[in-house]
């Protein structure tokens, strides 16, 4: 447990276990070897991203349907099931890694081992931390670090970790979703497609269980607006000089300094005027909100 500098609130880990994918695609037994960058970035750390939410009120919730004792326990069987569904889509994401080694040529190679896996990771954990406390402060305060499952763990831990873990903290008035993804795996693309297709299959699942008819509903948990688009790959893409990991040379196990975070917060007003200021300015029509 980690302990915010400016609050002896602490994250107490409620529950954890592991999430398989609900359907086993026809690639599961085979391995998903990693590319020559890929290995490059072993030493790296994981992908780790949240959103936060805060929880519906009873005034804005169906009372015949909303019951604020349940609803964490219902709300997190739908993401578990959620996650299964999203998983069959990212199936190497509910694996492990594996090292493939030779001595002549002296030689390693790592992929992704589906079938010797327990799947990915799902944490529910509680904090008596509000969302104010979360969102208030001039800096981020420290006690969200272990808001993630993976935190300072590096991409080489995938051989032992999950490649994916969600972690779910219950606030007093919020939740809060934060996940972690081995960068070897995926980039930061891949990370927020994933994440949008974890949502989009859990509003699916809402609607399913709204309608109440399974059978004619059951299909759209298995399509996807943007689906993954995996390399084929029939055998290692590339083989390098074995040598034993050295911890030393592991990013995640030095100690850098404590550096603080800021989160800035746009206006949907603001963002209009600079992207105004920015087309005037340069005497144009097409620099986007983004851009500006």
């Amino acid at each position: 447990m980690v302990s915010s500098s400016s609050s002896t609130s602490e994250v107490k880990i409620i529950s954890e276990c592991f999430v398989k994918p609900k359907t086993l695609p026809g690639k599961w037994k085979e391995p998903y070897h990693l590319t020559a960058l890929e290995h490059v970035i072993l030493p790296l750390q994981y992908i780790q991203k949240g959103l936060l939410f805060l929880k519906p009120s009873v005034s804005e919730s169906d009372d015949a349907v909303f019951k604020p004792k349940d609803f964490m326990e219902t709300w997190l069987l739908k993401l578990k099931d959620s996650l299964a569904t999203t998983l069959f889509h990212f199936y190497p994401l509910a694996g492990r890694f594996s090292t493939s080694k030779t001595d002549s040529p002296r030689s390693h190679s790592v992929f992704v081992d589906c079938n010797n896996s327990p799947g990915a990771g799902f944490i529910y954990a509680k904090s008596d931390l509000s969302v104010s406390d979360i969102v208030g402060p001039k800096y981020v305060p420290l006690v969200v670090q272990s808001f993630f499952d993976h935190h300072k763990a590096v991409n080489r831990d995938g051989h032992t970790t999950s490649l994916l873990s969600v972690k779910v903290t219950e606030l007093v008035d919020g939740v809060f979703i934060g996940m972690s993804m081995n960068h070897s795996i995926g980039d930061g693309s891949s990370f927020w497609q994933f994440f949008n297709s974890f949502s989009q299959i859990f509003n699916s699942l809402e609607e399913t269980i709204d309608n109440n008819n399974k059978n004619n509903n059951n299909n759209k948990l298995f399509y996807l607006k943007n689906p993954p688009i995996f390399r084929e790959a029939s055998g290692p893409m590339c083989s390098l000089p074995y040598s034993e990991p050295d911890e030393s040379s592991t990013q995640g196990n030095q100690s850098p300094p404590v550096l603080k975070e800021r989160m800035f917060h746009f206006s949907s007003e603001t963002v209009r005027s600079l992207k105004s200021k920015a087309n005037q300015d340069c005497g144009t029509t097409v620099i986007s909100s983004f851009q500006s």
